[in-house]
């Protein structure tokens, strides 16, 4: 996991924590939003998470003449 991954993961939870206290403590329903925006955060984070397939090794090259 990279520093920018790692950083994306932090706001996640910044981002549906400040939604979910903002929801209780004011009552009002906008802070849905975040919780949203964390979710969508959190799709993101894994999406571009997720590890690519690995390149053909080079020992596998044939020797030309």
């Amino acid at each position: 996991m990279n520093g920018a991954l790692k950083v994306a993961w932090g706001l996640t939870a910044f981002v549906v924590v400040a939604g979910i206290v903002g929801w209780i403590a004011s009552g009002r329903a906008v802070f849905a939003v975040f919780i949203v925006l964390g979710v969508l955060t959190a799709a993101g984070a894994w999406w571009t998470g997720r590890s690519t397939p690995s390149a053909p090794s080079s020992s596998s090259k044939e020797e030309t003449p």
